[in-house]
């Protein structure tokens, strides 16, 4: 896996790289050593979220939870196409109320990784 630092700190895109041949592909999702070593931080999952949308287009809302229950995020599309997009709501950040939009697709292994503080 390799990280990739956007314009806002802390705000990483995840890429995996997959290895297939003829019975398929296996790619890594989340390697915890990979991500402590270049994030500077390792957080074990505590909870995993499977989402579902229906039809094309839809737009979902904000998710931002406040202290004591501020929660990090890796957001990874299975199917289709997810236009992700992450808001600095970190009071005294430097890119307080910036955001960075990322497409997220089966085919492009990358993964959204989203610290605590963001929506």
């Amino acid at each position: 896996m390799k990280f990739h630092a956007t314009p806002i700190s802390g705000l990483f895109i995840a890429e995996s790289t997959r290895i297939g041949d003829e019975r398929g592909h296996f790619m890594r999702l989340y390697c915890g050593p990979t991500q402590e070593e270049t994030l500077g931080t390792f957080r074990p999952p505590v909870q995993i979220n499977h989402s579902f949308t229906r039809e094309c287009g839809t737009v979902r809302g904000m998710h931002f939870q406040r202290a004591p229950a501020l929660e990090a995020k890796t957001v990874r599309c299975l199917r289709g196409r997810v236009w992700d997009v992450a808001v600095d709501l970190r009071n005294g950040s430097p890119t307080f109320l910036q955001h960075h939009a990322v497409e997220l697709s089966p085919e492009s292994g990358l993964a959204f990784v989203i610290p605590e503080g963001f929506a």
